[in-house]
């Protein structure tokens, strides 16, 4: 299978040097006059357009959310599958909607990956049925939530306990914190929709690790899932599961035997 990725930063870099066997890395999507050293023998793209000459299978998006829209619309119509990171883009209904038709068209798939999330097969496979509630909590210690709006909503060096900073809706929680918040667009997209799935965002001090802590409760029964992550080293916003699970999709992509 001819992958693209499109960035090389941290999440991209974990990727690329965890590939599966069968899987060439065919290019790399980079804004035009980037400095970014690639690998040997992989294309630079420096514009969505030049996605077809690669003739990829799949294109995962992690270069930020300005680039979700204009590269999986020239994925899908090079006849890849798309697969974008920055969720928090499909916070914007028209574009979500955008992409899902031009999927239709294609006869290819958006492909919504987990991130740093467990528990969301479960959650959309219980949203098959009414769902009352789902509650999505992010908690990371104050390091990670420096550079955000929560640095204006709290004190985060002076924090003695845990915080809950901010609560709302997933769409205002990723829009507002994409960084940070990006995961709560897919909760949301498994379950209640964006303004039905309430986030909570804590800053702890007391905390080594990105902690999600997903429940839900519905006609199926009631969910609850925590995770505790270890951050990248590269890059403390974004946990290591962030990578690993496009690891795991790009490997269902091509394994007889797919989980």
């Amino acid at each position: 299978m001819r992958l693209v990725l499109v960035g090389w930063g941290a999440i991209a870099q974990r990727v690329a040097g965890m590939l599966p066997a069968g899987v060439v890395l065919a290019g790399v999507g980079l804004r035009p006059g980037s400095g970014a050293v690639l690998p040997a023998g992989v294309a630079r793209v420096e514009a969505p357009e030049g996605l077809a000459a690669l003739a990829p299978g799949l294109v995962i998006e992690a270069a930020g959310r300005a680039a979700v829209a204009p590269w999986g619309m020239a994925a899908l119509a090079a006849g890849a599958d798309y697969a974008p990171v920055s969720t928090s883009a499909l916070t914007d209904a028209a574009l979500l909607a955008g992409l899902v038709a031009a999927a239709r068209a294609a006869g290819r798939q958006v492909l919504i990956p987990p991130g740093a999330l467990g528990g969301i097969d479960a959650l959309a496979a219980a949203a098959r049925l009414p769902l009352a509630r789902v509650r999505h909590e992010i908690v990371k210690p104050p390091a990670a939530w420096r550079g955000t709006e929560a640095e204006a909503l709290c004190d985060l060096g002076a924090l003695a306990a845990p915080v809950t900073f901010w609560q709302g809706p997933a769409a205002e929680a990723a829009a507002r914190f994409p960084q940070n918040a990006n995961v709560a667009a897919i909760s949301a997209l498994a379950g209640l929709g964006m303004a039905g799935t309430e986030v909570a965002l804590v800053a702890d001090p007391g905390a080594a690790r990105n902690a999600h802590r997903l429940t839900a409760t519905g006609d199926f029964g009631a969910l609850s899932v925590v995770l505790e992550n270890r951050p990248m080293a590269t890059n403390p916003k974004t946990s290591e599961l962030t990578a690993l699970s496009l690891v795991r999709l790009i490997a269902n992509r091509i394994d007889p035997l797919a989980i």
